[in-house]
């Protein structure tokens, strides 16, 4: 018999993992949420869509032979593109350094959109990794997804970027609930303290000057946990190495809550 968490899969869900900042560990949360995920029974595909810098492949000590940039000039199918990674996931991978990247033309907004559509219907679960900021690349990646996830620290320039990410978000792409994720938390309730600072100064500055109220959702809170160190140096997922530590144990029940939703 199924678990409750197993038994509800709905078919194409699009998340995307982003961050006003570098350096936050988004990147990390993607990829052991798709892990996360995977461990309770979904089928899910990680996408680097950090085009210009990606490290999705450097965390996961994978050698990018096949790209997202072949697929899109037709050097190779998606099937060929598409991996299978750690943790029980499938990944697709971006080249880093990729300058034409730096700026996405017309054609290969639309080319990425058509991607991004085909191959959602086939995973329980599509998590785009995009880059961190508020540029015209990050949104438009965003723009892709179902769901954003914005990943932030307690730090006040972290929250202060996730302040304007959220801001251009709500005005031009019309998003009204974002659910936040507070990273390296120092102690119990740093995280949603945070998040409930950021939702005040949304209140007061962002949504008086919107048609409906931009609300935060807290998905959880992961604790600053040396083991992230340990595994992110030795390029493995922490839901592989290290499934016990409390950063995995936060990082899996986000993903549950994300099964209930």
């Amino acid at each position: 018999m199924s678990s409750p968490g197993v038994s509800a899969k709905p078919l194409g869900r699009t998340l995307a993992v982003t961050s006003g900042k570098g350096g936050v560990g988004k990147t990390l949360v993607a990829a052991n949420l798709g892990a996360a995920l995977a461990r309770l029974g979904h089928k899910v595909l990680v996408l680097d869509a950090d085009l210009g810098l990606a490290n999705l492949d450097v965390l996961l000590n994978l050698q990018p032979h096949t790209t997202i940039h072949d697929v899109l000039v037709g050097k190779c199918s998606v099937d060929e593109a598409i991996r299978p990674g750690p943790g029980g996931i499938s990944v697709l991978l971006a080249g880093s350094g990729m300058v034409e990247y730096s700026r996405l033309a017309p054609g290969a907004r639309e080319q990425l959109g058509k991607l991004v559509a085909e191959i959602t219907p086939r995973f329980d679960h599509v998590i785009l990794d995009t880059g961190s900021g508020i540029s015209e690349v990050v949104l438009f990646t965003v723009s892709l997804a179902e769901r954003v996830l914005l990943v932030m620290t307690p730090e006040p320039a972290s929250l202060t970027d996730a302040y304007a990410t959220v801001k251009v978000l709500a005005t031009t792409q019309k998003r009204r609930e974002i659910a936040v994720l507070p990273n390296q938390t120092r102690r119990p309730g740093e995280g949603r303290s945070a998040c409930g600072q950021l939702q005040l100064v949304i209140d007061r500055f962002v949504s008086p000057t919107l048609d409906t109220p931009v609300r935060l959702e807290v998905l959880g809170d992961v604790p600053d946990d040396p083991m992230v160190r340990e595994t992110v140096a030795r390029r493995e997922l922490l839901l592989e190495s290290r499934p016990g530590c409390p950063a995995a144990m936060a990082l899996l029940d986000v993903a549950r809550r994300l099964v209930r939703e």
